[in-house]
């Protein structure tokens, strides 16, 4: 823990000094600027009257104000990102300390049908997603949240080796992040792909010369225009000639460019992305597969995007209303850049889609290496194909304070069922969520709260907080009903682990004891894992006919007038209750 500390203290020290020279940069960029332009304004009033010296410095101050604005601009992006730098590891400090609970929670992730994340606070307000979740854009999110709820078995191995290693890259996932967190777009990822596959071209081909040749000739007319060759008549009237060529496809260029600004950024911080991706060596298979998603063998991908983004920023500049006029009417500007833009969609415009996910991959997965990294003392489960589904030493919640926390021993096996009694708020309900974040963890690929653990993979399914609905005019118990007719269902199909808590709660006690009993049976006659939590202690005595089931429970002790808990997973049934215990001590009844 001090460890961690300590690096992350160290990282924003670095960047803190970083942050202090970039800001002396551009505050002398922004002087700069200021002096250039009062030279012109100093050269243009000295040269009153003599219009072609005019035309030259303001031609001039254009070019120098169009380097210098660039190389400001870099540098704000520089201060930017170490910001984002900044933010990063005084968010990791807060999460360390256990103060998370303003992250993104993933609550639009929430889905009351699945097959466990609304039991286990996967999602909501200190959810594990919120917890865990470092993503920086929307598409990583998304992507975070399906590795969340996905239930997958395959490629476990693969899946912690590239953790491991992405573990080991706290810095590069940091830069990584970092320039993730600066974009900013108007519509999601997704909809960029739709429109660059759906895309409707309508410069012509001819387009491709007429920009060059018309620009050739404008510089000609302009160099005899300052010779004294062609009066400025004619060179007004090359101007206006241009204007009327652009002027024709004035509507499908501005069309163009409204969808273009609004991807400009994105494709500018993409091909960052890309770029450390390209330029980053990896070992595990997982994510070297993952790279070469965005390899080319003719040209990085990078610098594909970066050529694109470059484009859509020319054609930004006729949003200068000087250089848009001047540049259209001497150069076909827009023709030009909108030409650029629809070679570059048909070239590229199919393969940016697979590009996105690979960019959200990595944003997704840097989340669960930096959970690895965040917790040294948890370990990967040791995969094997015996009859142990989960065997956890020093097991606890990793959502809980390691300084309170209660760890425990636990052995389940294939085909067997542990049925867990104990008092109220003895620790029922967390071990079993316990028991069931270790398989969705297990099955991410991501090491678990535990000394060590051995995992053979297995589907989760839950039923533990079922609830009524008004909209759907269902009760409590048909609700449940459907859930557990779901869980039989779903077992037909596939090898699930089951984790239920007390079942059979809306009704009666001698119905619920029967129905109970017989739901087990159906189970284990299913071959099924799995543990249930309940009150009703004449659960346990299937354990006197069914080989398969165990009994173990948490206890309660009342010691000087007082509740105890050890939250100590036991063998057996538990003897202790606490309900009027807790009733009195209330004062709620004598």
């Amino acid at each position: 823990m001090e460890n961690l500390i300590a690096f992350y203290r160290n990282l924003i020290s670095t960047h803190t000094s970083e942050l202090s020279h970039i800001k002396k940069l551009l505050l002398a960029s922004s002087i700069l600027r200021l002096l250039v332009f009062l030279a012109a304004l100093t050269g243009i009033y000295f040269f009153l009257g003599n219009n072609k010296v005019i035309i030259g410095i303001v031609l001039g101050t254009i070019v120098i104000f169009v380097y210098l604005v660039s190389r400001h601009a870099d540098l704000a992006n520089k201060k930017d990102k170490i910001l984002a730098l900044i933010k990063i590891n005084e968010t990791e400090l807060k999460v360390l300390n256990r103060d998370y609970k303003e992250l993104p929670d993933g609550s639009k992730f929430a889905d009351p049908m699945h097959h466990f994340s609304q039991d286990i606070d996967l999602f909501g307000k200190g959810s594990f997603f919120q917890y865990t979740n470092r993503t920086a854009l929307e598409q990583g999110s998304e992507k975070l949240a399906q590795l969340f709820t996905e239930n997958s078995i395959d490629g476990i191995a693969e899946k912690q080796e590239g953790i491991k290693e992405l573990a080991q890259m706290a810095e590069w996932r940091q830069q990584y992040a970092a320039e993730a967190s600066l974009v900013k777009t108007e519509i999601a990822a997704k909809t960029i792909s739709s429109w660059l596959t759906a895309y409707t071209f309508f410069v012509p081909k001819v387009m491709k010369y007429v920009p060059m040749i018309f620009s050739v000739l404008s510089v000609l007319v302009a160099v005899l225009y300052f010779m004294d060759i062609v009066s400025g008549y004619m060179l007004a009237v090359w101007f206006f000639t241009g204007l009327g060529i652009s002027g024709s496809f004035l509507g499908k260029i501005n069309t163009l460019a409204a969808q273009t600004g609004k991807v400009q950024t994105v494709f500018q911080q993409y091909q960052k992305l890309i770029s450390e991706i390209e330029k980053t060596e990896f070992t595990s298979e997982l994510l070297r597969n993952k790279k070469a998603m965005v390899a080319r063998e003719d040209r990085k991908t990078s610098l594909v995007l970066k050529d694109f983004a470059r484009v859509l920023g020319a054609l930004d500049q006729r949003n200068n209303m000087f250089f848009g006029v001047v540049g259209n009417g001497f150069l076909l500007w827009d023709l030009n850049q909108a030409f650029k833009i629809e070679q570059w969609i048909k070239a590229y415009g199919q393969e940016v889609g697979q590009w996105f996910d690979t960019i959200a991959f990595f944003d997704a997965y840097n989340s669960l290496g930096n959970f690895a990294f965040n917790h040294p003392k948890y370990s990967f489960p040791q995969l094997t194909d015996d009859a142990v589904v989960l065997k956890a030493a020093d097991a606890a919640h990793p959502l809980l304070d390691p300084k309170k926390s209660v760890t425990n021993d636990f052995l389940i096996e294939k085909e067997q069922f542990l049925i867990i009694t104990g008092a109220n708020m003895a620790g029922k309900s967390t071990f079993l969520r316990t028991v069931s974040l270790q398989i969705v963890m297990s099955n991410m690929g991501l090491p678990v709260c535990a000394s060590k653990a051995t995992y053979s993979p297995i589907k989760l399914i839950t039923s533990m907080r079922t609830s009524d609905s008004l909209t759907d005019d269902e009760s409590y118990f048909f609700s449940e009903l459907k859930r557990l007719k779901f869980i039989v269902d779903q077992i037909q199909t596939d090898r699930y682990f089951i984790v239920l808590d007390e079942i059979l709660k809306g009704t009666n006690s001698t119905d619920k004891a029967i129905g109970s009993r017989k739901f087990v049976e159906k189970l284990i006659g299913s071959k099924a894992t799995g543990i249930i939590a309940t009150h009703d202690l004449s659960l346990c005595e299937a354990s006197n006919t069914l080989p398969q089931v165990e009994n173990h429970y948490f206890d309660a002790e009342i010691l000087d007038g007082e509740l105890h808990f050890d939250y100590k997973f036991k063998e057996g049934v538990c003897q202790n209750m606490n309900a009027f215990f807790l009733l009195k001590k209330m004062q709620i009844v004598d």
